[in-house]
C-alpha cells in the first residue's frame, strides 16, 4: 500500500504492507486507525484521529508529528478513498466531561471536520488563568468581575471551606449562558491553582473592635505562612496581587515569603482609593469620572497621601488653573475631599457590612493592565524604597505602569514638598510595623 503525505514544501510517501502512523504518545491508534477507515469507507466517519491518504499539512506540522510522535501500527484491509480527513496532533483522549452513549462520543457525530481541515494545534492557544484565594465577599466580587469582563479562560477558587467553595463555584458555573466562556475550578488543595498567571489573595482575618493594626497583621502573617508557599510551589512564575488588608503590610509579607521579585508582587493599594478620589472631585465638577485625573498614593489608609498638585481636569491643572483665575482653594476644603476618600470603605461597611464591588472592579482593572499587557499607570503598592527619599525597604503605593512582566516602572511624578514630607511619614508608619513582623 502507499501512502502519500502532501506538505508545502515537497512529498513523502510511506511504503508498507501496514498502515504506518505517527502520533503523540497519548493517541490511542493502535486499534481506532483501522477502525475509523473501515467506518470511513462505509460513509460512517466519526474518529478524527486517523491515518488518511492524501491530505495537505503544514511543514511545521509535519516536523511536530515526527518529532513528538510514537509510531502506530493498524492494520489495514480494503481500499482507502479520503481526500479529506484531521488528525488530532495534541491528543484523540476523550474530554472527561465529552457526552457519550452506548459508547459513542456525541461530540464527535456531532460535529464533523470541514473539508481540507488542517489539524488543531492547541499548543499554540495560550490559555490565561487567574487564581483566587478566599471566596468571601471581595474574592467573589473580584472573581465574578473578572470572567464578565472576559478576562481569563479559567478561574481558580480556593478556600479552606469545602462547602462553600463548591456553592460559589456551582453558582458561577450556572451562569454559563449569560456569560464569557471560562472554565470555573475550585477546590480546598492548591494543586488546583498549578500554573496560574496570576493569583489574588484576598484570605485573611478580619479587624476586631479595638485590635490594633499590627496585631491585625501578625494573625494574617499567619495565614499567609499558609498561603503563599502553596501558590509559589504551583505557580513559579505567576504575579502575586495581594487585596487581603492591610495590604501594604501583607504585600510585603508576600514578598518576603515568596522569593518572587518585588516587580511580581503588587499590593491593591490606593488603586480602589484614587477611585473614590477621582469620583468626588466628578461629582462636584460634573464631568466624567474618567476625565478627573489624580492619585493617592502611600498607605491604603489613615496616612494616605492626596496628590492635589498633579490633579488635573481634561488635561488641565486644577489647582494651578483656579489659582491663575483668582480663585482660592481652601486648605480646610482639600482636606475634607481626602477625608471622604478615607473614610469611604468604613461608610459602605457600615451601611451594608462589607465592601465588595468596588474593589472587585479595581481588582479587574488591575489583572486586565497585567494580563493583556496594556502598560496602564495604576497606584499600587510596590516596594518604595529609593523613590522620593524612601530609605526603607517598604511597600506603599505609588503610580506604576503595569504589564505582562507585572510592574515595568514607576511614575516619576513629581511631588511638591509638603507631598515628599506626607509620603516619607507614610513609609516610616508602616516600615514600624513591618520591623515588628516575623517573618
Amino acid at each position: 500500500m502507499r501512502i502519500g503525505v502532501i506538505g508545502q514544501v515537497g512529498s513523502y510517501h510511506l511504503e508498507t504492507s501496514s498502515l504506518r502512523k505517527q502520533c503523540n504518545p497519548k493517541l490511542r491508534c493502535q486499534q481506532e486507525a483501522a477502525a475509523a477507515l473501515s467506518k470511513y469507507n462505509k460513509g460512517n466517519f466519526t474518529n478524527p484521529a486517523v491515518c488518511f491518504r492524501e491530505i495537505s499539512l503544514s511543514w511545521s506540522t509535519q516536523k511536530k508529528m515526527k518529532r513528538n510522535g510514537l509510531e502506530c501500527r493498524a492494520e489495514a484491509t480494503g481500499s482507502i478513498r479520503a481526500t479529506a480527513a484531521s488528525i488530532e496532533v495534541g491528543s484523540s483522549e476523550r474530554s472527561p466531561s465529552s457526552l457519550e452513549i452506548a459508547g459513542a462520543n456525541i461530540v464527535e457525530t456531532m460535529f464533523q471536520p470541514v473539508l481540507d481541515a488542517g489539524p488543531p494545534d492547541h499548543s499554540a492557544r495560550r490559555v490565561s488563568k487567574v487564581t483566587v484565594v478566599g471566596v468571601g465577599n471581595v474574592g467573589m466580587a473580584c472573581a465574578q468581575t473578572i470572567i464578565t469582563q472576559d478576562l481569563a479562560d479559567q478561574i481558580a477558587l480556593v478556600d479552606i471551606s469545602a462547602n462553600k467553595l463548591r456553592g460559589e463555584m456551582l453558582d458561577l458555573q450556572h451562569a454559563a449562558a449569560f456569560l464569557p466562556r471560562a472554565d470555573i475550578v475550585a477546590d480546598t488543595d492548591y494543586a488546583i491553582t498549578a500554573h496560574s498567571d496570576i493569583c489574588i489573595v484576598t484570605a485573611g482575618a478580619r479587624q476586631r473592635e479595638g485590635e490594633s493594626r499590627l496585631a491585625l497583621v501578625e494573625r494574617n502573617v499567619s495565614f499567609f505562612k499558609q498561603i503563599i508557599p502553596e501558590l509559589v510551589k504551583y505557580s513559579p512564575n505567576a504575579i502575586l496581587l495581594i487585596i487581603s488588608n492591610p495590604v501594604d503590610a501583607l504585600t510585603f509579607v508576600a514578598w518576603k515569603l515568596s522569593g518572587f521579585p518585588s516587580n511580581r508582587v503588587i499590593g491593591s493599594g490606593t488603586n480602589l482609593d484614587s477611585s473614590r478620589f477621582r469620583w468626588l472631585m466628578a461629582n462636584r465638577l460634573q464631568v466624567n469620572a474618567h476625565n478627573v485625573h489624580g492619585y493617592i498614593v502611600g498607605e491604603h489608609g489613615d496616612t494616605s497621601v492626596p496628590l492635589w498638585s498633579s490633579v488635573n481636569v481634561g488635561g488641565v491643572p486644577m489647582i494651578q488653573f483656579l489659582q491663575d483665575k483668582g480663585i482660592l482653594v481652601e486648605k480646610d476644603t482639600l482636606e475634607e475631599l481626602h477625608r471622604m476618600v478615607v473614610d469611604g470603605a468604613y461608610e459602605v461597611i457600615k451601611l451594608k457590612g462589607y465592601t465588595s464591588w468596588a474593589i472587585g472592579y479595581s481588582a479587574a482593572s488591575l489583572v486586565k493592565s497585567l494580563l493583556r499587557d496594556q502598560r496602564r499607570i495604576h497606584p499600587v503598592s510596590v516596594c518604595a524604597k529609593g523613590f522620593h527619599g524612601i530609605e526603607d525597604e517598604v511597600f506603599l503605593s505609588l503610580p506604576a505602569e503595569l504589564g505582562r512582566s507585572g510592574i515595568i516602572g514607576i511614575l516619576n511624578i513629581p511631588l511638591t514638598e509638603e507631598e515628599t514630607q506626607k509620603l516619607q511619614a507614610s513609609a516610616k508608619a508602616l516600615a514600624e510595623i513591618q520591623r515588628k513582623l516575623d517573618i
